[in-house]
């Protein structure tokens, strides 16, 4: 819904359909493959340990409406959202990562690739795809179901990571690794080629701003029983 380090926004299309009707992200961050084409109608459970992220979740989907979204004030190049006294800490976060783009953490002056002035239209038209979503503040080792969905993991990776906010970004991957495959249903784990992690199968080449990269899943259908 915002630009956010990490998003899939370029990758989504490229990810196994959900074949579950309730999805699961439990690193959200900005839940691009859960808004992608048609899934963002099934049930959608987000969960993020950064504040931060679920806060900015929690405004959109439970207070902000079309129109709360649309009065928020364009931006320009070199202004600082502190100096914008009508706005609330959520809306400079929601704001904060657009005038920046592809930031781990909300920003707080207005940078030349800022999109704001445009985002908030298209986050604005598409607020109502999201109004039956829950969002929870946990961390990943805090979910205690594990209900068959469509479990799509999207954790910071082990080589790019540590760009995430701290409360993101210390994760012990073998851990991580043995609580992914326990997962019942569908389950789609997300990495670099260069992971250790788990078994991870290449899925497409990315041309990035300094060099190229191959993203790759890890994946597994089952018929497990909600728990």
């Amino acid at each position: 819904m915002w630009s956010y380090y990490g998003t899939k926004k370029r990758l989504a299309k490229y990810y196994p359909k959900p074949i579950h009707d309730r999805i699961i992200e439990p690193f959200c961050g900005a839940a691009q493959y859960s808004l992608y084409d048609n899934n963002w109608q099934k049930e959608v459970i987000l969960y993020d340990s950064y504040k931060v992220i679920t806060d900015v979740w929690s405004y959109l989907i439970h207070y902000a409406s079309r129109k709360d979204i649309l009065s928020l004030p364009d931006v320009d190049y070199g202004t600082n959202l502190d100096s914008i006294k009508s706005l609330a800490d959520v809306e400079k976060y929601l704001i904060g990562f657009s005038i920046n783009t592809a930031s781990a953490m909300p920003k707080k002056t207005v940078m030349k690739r800022s999109i704001w002035n445009k985002d908030k239209i298209r986050i604005a038209d598409n607020l109502y795809k999201i109004k039956h979503w829950i969002v929870k503040r946990l961390d990943w080792v805090e979910i205690t179901h594990n209900y068959t969905a469509t479990w799509f993991i999207d954790p910071p990776y082990q080589f790019g990571g540590q760009y995430y906010h701290d409360n993101n970004s210390k994760i012990n991957y073998w851990d991580l690794s043995e609580w992914c495959k326990s997962r019942n249903g569908q389950v789609i784990v997300c990495e670099n080629t260069k992971a250790t992690w788990m078994d991870f199968k290449p899925l497409v080449e990315l041309n990035g701003q300094l060099h190229k990269t191959t993203e790759a899943i890890w994946y597994k259908e089952n018929n497990g029983l909600d728990s």
